[in-house]
């Protein structure tokens, strides 16, 4: 099975907790995710990342949300947006909205809620994500994507969130040899700025979780990267 690539989201927020904690639950159900902490940032990687959709603060330290909204349609860019504000009041959701946003999430606000709202307009803008199968197998390890459990001969396993979307990659492309830095791309994203080696770290990982006591199933291809397949 090949690899679809994910739908690309860029958030936009001075807030580096937030950024932080808005990436690492996108990530987690398969987004692609890039951040910007300013609106001068923020236009540079709409034409770096592509994004399918933004999620854009309105407080930005260098321009209004909306104004950098107004800008991107005036200009033709037509990338769905949504407002993240602590702004409730009726007068600035209306006002978002006139500027060209597309939805608007006010702080403090539900993870799952703002995942919901993502899905919900890409799939009015006809950016909707690839289908991606929700259970995955290889030999007796299965990954159900949708619940976010994985087993292994019927033994749950519990794995953080950076090693739940290497798992996915390599069960995604079981059987195929994947490089590292494919991994990087897909799993670390756009934003990674670390070493690759991170790769192998990550790996390790994987293997004492999964691969403990058991046939092993994350092979090794020297020279080229690393695959997911019963041993031979």
């Amino acid at each position: 099975m090949t690899d679809q690539p994910a739908n690309r989201i860029l958030v936009v927020d001075d807030e580096p907790s937030i950024t932080d904690l808005v990436s690492t639950a996108l990530k987690f159900v398969g987004f692609g995710v890039a951040t910007a902490g300013n609106g001068r940032d923020a236009l540079a990687m709409l034409q770096r990342f592509e994004p399918d959709l933004v999620i854009l603060d309105v407080m930005l330290p260098d321009v209004d949300g909306f104004e950098l909204c107004s800008r991107m349609r005036a200009s033709g860019e037509q990338v769905p947006v949504i407002f993240l504000t602590a702004r409730d009041e009726d007068d600035d959701k209306i006002s978002g909205l006139e500027q060209g946003g597309d939805d608007y999430v006010t702080k403090p606000f539900s993870l799952e809620e703002l995942v919901a709202r993502v899905r919900a307009v890409l799939r009015r803008s006809g950016k909707v994500e690839p289908d991606q199968p929700e259970r995955l197998s290889c030999g007796d390890l299965v990954i159900d994507t949708a619940t976010h459990r994985v087993l292994r001969g019927g033994a749950e396993i519990e794995l953080s969130p950076t090693e739940f979307r290497l798992l996915r990659f390599l069960m995604i492309n079981s059987g195929k040899v994947v490089s590292k830095s494919e991994i990087l791309d897909h799993v670390w994203q756009y934003d990674f700025g670390g070493n690759a080696n991170v790769v192998e770290t990550y790996i390790s990982y994987l293997r004492r979780k999964v691969d403990q006591g058991k046939p092993k199933l994350i092979q090794t291809v020297r020279g080229f990267g690393y695959s997911l397949r019963p041993e031979t």
